[in-house]
């Protein structure tokens, strides 16, 4: 889980893949974050992507950095506990502008039932069930 965390905080930008319908959606995120053993994301609800989640939890994120890719993909979960909104919020204080815990808005997610690979064109690929 640790090596998976690292690789998505150090590139900094990930891709979350969802869909919309019949039709793949896919925007950058920035956000991840490890409560009680669990890997963690966040949006607001009042977003498209936070409405997609909810109509398929079943989402794909990948980022790319130094030459390898990682890939995630999984079941997202909503927890809605203030303490897992506050966590991910302590570790992105930025964002205090747009999102509090318990502000009816914020909403994190864990994966659930996911498996990373991390890939390059010079190495046999990594697989790390979360």
């Amino acid at each position: 889980m640790n090596t998976v965390y690292d690789f998505l905080k150090k590139a900094g930008t990930y891709y979350l893949a969802t869909v919309d319908g019949d039709q793949p959606r896919v925007r950058p995120f920035g956000t991840v974050n490890i409560f009680e053993g669990k890997l963690y994301i966040q949006t607001g609800k009042v977003k498209d992507v936070a409405k997609q989640i909810a109509a398929n939890p079943k989402v794909e994120i990948s980022a790319f950095m130094e030459g390898k890719w990682i890939r995630v993909a999984g079941e997202l979960v909503e927890d809605d506990r203030i303490e897992a909104q506050k966590s991910m919020l302590d570790a992105y204080p930025e964002l205090g502008g747009m999102y509090k815990a318990g502000d009816g808005n914020t909403v994190v997610y864990y994966f659930k039932d996911a498996v990373a690979t991390i890939s390059s064109f010079t190495e046999a690929p990594v697989v790390i069930k979360l």
